[in-house]
């Protein structure tokens, strides 16, 4: 696409979609998280789990104390990610983060493309992205051709690092501790019910090196590059973004 949340889906009257702001944030994260980083913005695209996993005794505070360097580095440092994910059949994605530019999320599936933005607490997600997510949530919504173009803003309250940071709920498992590209890493697990994300850490430079996903039966592996180089990335023009709210009203008529 994290911390706990509650599942608080819009309910699908027999004609009418309620979109909710909580809705759509939920699946903005499970989609980020899911998209092994796609899987955040409805609720977002991360899975969001009923509570947080207890740590294991002896090792938490080194857990912790890794987890913490790791979000420090990833959101101090530009970055680049590349892989697939669990959000969609067949779905890959690809991501762009500066600390001060912002973060870039493109994603693929089923013959479609969409894109998603993040920067100073404000999101952008490409409507057909934004249909796609709320469809894997059940929430089906047809987007009309004059608004397909257009970006639907969402004020998250929050760091764009929401779309990558690690749980501080996670735990070292040393059985999966492996060297990637000859460097050795740490590894660290979060779950979220079923649902479960393997994060790679190097140890030293604290960069996570790859993400393996599994959520819905489904797989998924991201492997992160290109860290402090520099990236363009441009938001959307302004008369290409449309609130949240209007954007449902313009669906729903309602």
């Amino acid at each position: 696409m994290q911390a706990a949340c509650h599942d608080k889906r819009a309910i699908l009257l027999p004609q009418v979609v309620q979109i909710s702001k909580t809705g759509v944030m939920f699946a903005l994260r499970t989609a980020l998280r899911s998209l092994a980083v796609l899987a955040v913005v409805i609720g977002v695209m991360t899975g969001c789990a009923a509570k947080d996993a207890d740590k294991s005794s002896g090792g938490g505070d080194t857990e912790t104390e890794v987890i913490q360097d790791a979000n420090t580095t990833m959101n101090t440092t530009s970055f680049h990610a590349t892989g697939t994910t669990t959000a969609f059949s067949g779905g890959k994605q690809e991501i762009w983060s500066d600390p001060d530019k912002g973060f870039h999320l493109r994603a693929t599936g089923e013959g479609s493309t969409g894109d998603l933005y993040c920067k100073d607490g404000t999101t952008y997600t490409s409507a057909p992205l934004l249909a796609d997510m709320l469809k894997q949530r059940g929430q089906a919504i047809t987007v009309p051709d004059r608004l397909k173009d257009v970006y639907v803003t969402t004020e998250t309250g929050q760091g764009c690092d929401t779309y990558y940071k690690i749980s501080e709920s996670g735990q070292h498992t040393p059985a999966k501790d492996r060297n990637i590209g000859g460097r050795p890493t740490m590894a660290i697990q979060v779950f979220s019910g079923n649902a479960s994300d393997t994060y790679f850490i190097e140890k030293g430079t604290s960069r996570l090196l790859v993400l393996e996903s599994f959520r819905d039966g489904r797989t998924s592996t991201t492997t992160y590059d290109s860290f402090g180089d520099k990236f363009t990335m441009d938001l959307p023009a302004k008369d290409r973004t449309m609130p949240l709210d209007e954007f449902r009203t313009q669906v729903t008529g309602g």
